[in-house]
């Protein structure tokens, strides 16, 4: 019987089938094929007669995510907020390029914006291409906000901790009961909440909630070849073909569109920036270095 794969927890899993939610357990052929399920997962399970089952196979995956450990996503809400904590673009922009290389749609997601309504953040986002949210999820309508984008496939959230994440999710109203954390007001950083990953039925689609990071490591940059890094910027696209050498890098070569577009404002400064700053970190990586990562 084939269905989906809800959450895991401590070796087990809740997979959504005809017959209900079943409690399985993968085979032992997982662990020696290197394969972990993951939420999101479409599998092959066998029911036994006390009513548990087993994975017996995980379907093709369209994409899946390290970490957060997540598979066959449809789009992600990376979310930042306008003040408390201070945003970090290069983290939306990382989390942004790995997204659009792994076709995952990116909404970026603006929240606690009456701290700081001036805030230049969805405009950047807007003017970069994406579908983007500004509100406070303390008082705006956070369910006709987000449902036209959730009653289609899984949607998953991800974002620092302290942006309000979770606060968000539980007033999506999802009959989930996912622990929300404040903020430090010595530090600004938000405490780890979240457990685990789990999907979530709601408006017609799936949401995952997927578990807070104290770090900026939602996935490694490994993974990224440098040549593909600016395909990750869509705003970077319409440019790239037109520069004056083959192999350019985009970052301070002469006679190169994306620059001149950025001159001429039709780039964001803060998502070049980002750019830059992402392929520093991955241009000395090796080719068979990237190879190795994407078997991991």
């Amino acid at each position: 019987m084939e269905g989906l794969i809800l959450k895991g927890i401590g070796g087990f899993y809740y997979v959504k089938t005809e017959r209900g939610v079943i409690e399985c357990r993968a085979r032992g052929r997982f662990r020696k094929d290197n394969i972990k399920p993951a939420a999101g997962d479409r599998a092959e399970i066998e029911i036994q007669d006390d009513g548990t089952g087993y994975v017996l196979e995980i379907l093709p995956r369209r994409n899946h995510m390290i970490r957060p450990p997540l598979a066959n996503v449809d789009r992600m809400f990376i979310v930042a907020a306008a003040a408390r904590p201070e945003p970090n673009l290069l983290f939306v922009d990382k989390i942004a390029a790995i997204c659009e290389l792994k076709g995952i749609e990116p909404v970026i997601v603006i929240n606690k914006t009456d701290l700081n309504p001036a805030s230049p953040l969805p405009g950047i986002y807007r003017n970069a291409g994406f579908e983007t949210i500004a509100l406070s999820a303390e008082r705006d309508d956070v369910k006709a906000m987000f449902a036209p984008y959730i009653k289609n496939g899984v949607s998953a959230f991800t974002g620092a901790s302290g942006v309000g994440k979770s606060s968000i999710i539980n007033r999506l109203g999802l009959g989930a009961s996912f622990e929300v954390g404040g903020v430090s007001d010595r530090i600004e950083r938000g405490r780890h909440t979240t457990r685990h990953v789990e999907l979530i039925e709601a408006y017609g689609g799936y949401v995952a909630d997927t578990p807070g990071f104290s770090s900026y490591d939602i996935e490694r940059l490994s993974i990224i070849d440098k040549e593909e890094l600016c395909r990750g910027f869509r705003d970077f696209i319409p440019y790239i073909d037109d520069c004056r050498f083959t192999g350019c890098s985009h970052t301070k070569e002469k006679g190169c569109a994306v620059r001149e577009a950025l001159s001429q404002g039709k780039i964001e400064k803060t998502r070049h920036q980002s750019y830059c700053a992402l392929y520093e970190q991955i241009k000395d990586i090796k080719p068979w270095e990237i190879s190795e990562s994407k078997r991991m």
